[in-house]
């Protein structure tokens, strides 16, 4: 068995803004295991200034992994315990390196195009015609969950978008999910929550920056909107920590990201943390190409939650890989129609 990896540059079809600035391309790499003549593929992606495993030693851990792919994947997922994108995209590889079908991880009814699963539509920032915009064509999408990245317009306009959209439809026709990926100040959080609650949103992501503890475990107490910790689970390895987070927080909701809380392994230990705690969660990707977008859908479908899941980034780029992953009516579908665009045997000239 034989190991290597590539980069590539995602190119986003228009610049995405985030609290944290814009994007114009994402940054991914490709592990691929061979063995025997079969060929496995794995997507490691990180977002740069937010992931745990944004570090300068990145692709020399790579190279390691690549180099040890002998010592097999339990031994690779624990060595790999910072590097959450990797142990997430090595994980992805044995498992296409076991499977008949190499894009086929997790077979399931979602696989044979007989079932879907429900994800919002996704609001990027922007000025607010720009969002009303995009609102607007999410509806018509048929979505019947949005949300909303706040926090980088004024505040008051955002409120004026909240208020457009509630004008049109209520909150058992359109569910409202806001994330403020940590944009409001801590002094103001509460305030804001607050004249953000006669909107009737689903919930609040993020409200404040992460590793404040006491500050967010007061808000998730205090708030009138559900909050979900999202960033606030980056760089919490072990189940103790985990656990430790959870249980002084006390979040109503989390968002889990398999790239960045070590794959489907550490997704599962913080679901069982979250539902000891009475807990609820949902399943997000984090910008991954279609590679990785496929394997966190199949993996979501498993776990057998009702809740729209964040999975409908993969139209984002204008060089993606045509797959068979389609969106209709605010599902997901696995269009078995369609076929995969990736040529293993030209996957060093991407």
């Amino acid at each position: 068995m034989n190991a290597s990896y590539f980069k590539y540059l995602l190119h986003f079809k228009q610049p995405s803004g985030t609290s944290r600035g814009i994007l114009t391309y994402k940054e991914t790499w490709f592990i691929v295991i061979e063995k025997e003549g079969k060929k496995g593929i794995g997507e490691c992606g990180i977002l740069r200034g937010l992931s745990a495993d944004d570090r300068p030693d990145y692709e020399e851990k790579l190279q390691w992994t690549c180099q040890n792919i002998h010592l097999g994947e339990l031994k690779l997922w624990d060595e790999l315990i910072e590097f959450p994108s990797i142990q997430f995209g090595l994980e992805m590889a044995f498992l296409s390196l076991k499977s008949e079908n190499p894009f086929i991880l997790f077979p399931s009814n979602f696989t044979e195009n007989t079932k879907s699963i429900s994800i919002n539509g996704l609001v990027w920032m922007g000025d607010e015609a720009f969002m009303k915009a995009q609102i607007e064509d999410r509806v018509e999408q048929g979505f019947s969950c949005i949300k909303l990245k706040i926090g980088a317009i004024d505040f008051d306009k955002e409120l004026d978008l909240l208020r457009f959209i509630r004008a049109n439809f209520d909150e058992e026709t359109i569910e409202i999910r806001v994330d403020a990926n940590g944009a409001f100040n801590s002094n103001e959080a509460l305030f804001k929550i607050n004249q953000l609650s006669g909107f009737k949103l689903h919930s609040i992501e993020q409200p404040i920056k992460k590793n404040q503890t006491d500050t967010m475990a007061v808000l998730c107490k205090s708030t009138s909107i559900p909050i979900a910790l999202d960033e606030e689970l980056i760089g919490v390895f072990s189940v103790e920590a985990k656990q430790k987070l959870l249980q002084e927080i006390r979040p109503q909701y989390i968002v889990l990201k398999p790239s960045f809380v070590g794959g489907f392994r550490g997704t599962l230990e913080w679901i069982s943390v979250a539902e000891k705690f009475n807990i609820a969660w949902w399943i997000t990707s984090a910008l991954e190409s279609n590679v990785g977008l496929n394997a966190i859908a199949q993996f979501t479908f498993l776990q057998n939650n009702l809740l729209a899941q964040g999975l409908g980034t993969g139209s984002l780029y204008t060089n993606n890989f045509d797959c068979p992953l389609t969106v209709s009516d605010g599902q997901l579908w696995y269009d078995t129609k369609k076929e995969w665009e990736f040529d293993f045997n030209q996957i060093n000239t991407l």
